[in-house]
């Protein structure tokens, strides 16, 4: 189960990741992002610090469990959020369907790492 851990873990930090730098450096595509969930520009910027601080978590997480269940309930909790803003909007399936499979992996995630602890 270990195995299965640090691959999601590791996959969920890139991607995370990726989203944290896009939000610090002013993506146009998370800029737009912003613009279609109507979160104010410097308030969604806001969101790349638990994505940040969830990848470096999932990472050391695999040497220190507890910081990757954290981190991988982190996400769950951020990915709620994700969902419930672009059901808000109506926006399109596959953002909706893309948030709700990283909210799974993330979960899935959590479930793995404690069942290895």
């Amino acid at each position: 189960m270990f195995i299965a851990a640090a691959v999601l873990s590791g996959v969920l930090a890139v991607v995370f990741g990726a989203g944290a730098v896009g939000k610090l450096t002013r993506m146009r595509s998370q800029v737009e992002t912003a613009a279609k969930l109507q979160i104010d520009w410097h308030r969604y910027r806001l969101i790349a610090l638990p994505e940040a601080a969830a990848a470096v978590g999932l990472l050391v997480g695999l040497g220190v469990a507890p910081f990757g269940v954290l981190a991988a309930l982190g996400l769950v909790l951020l990915m709620a959020g994700a969902v419930v803003f672009r059901l808000r909007v109506h926006d399109a399936f596959g953002f909706v369907f893309g948030d709700t499979t990283l909210l799974v992996l993330a979960g899935v995630t959590v479930a793995l790492r404690l069942g290895s602890a």
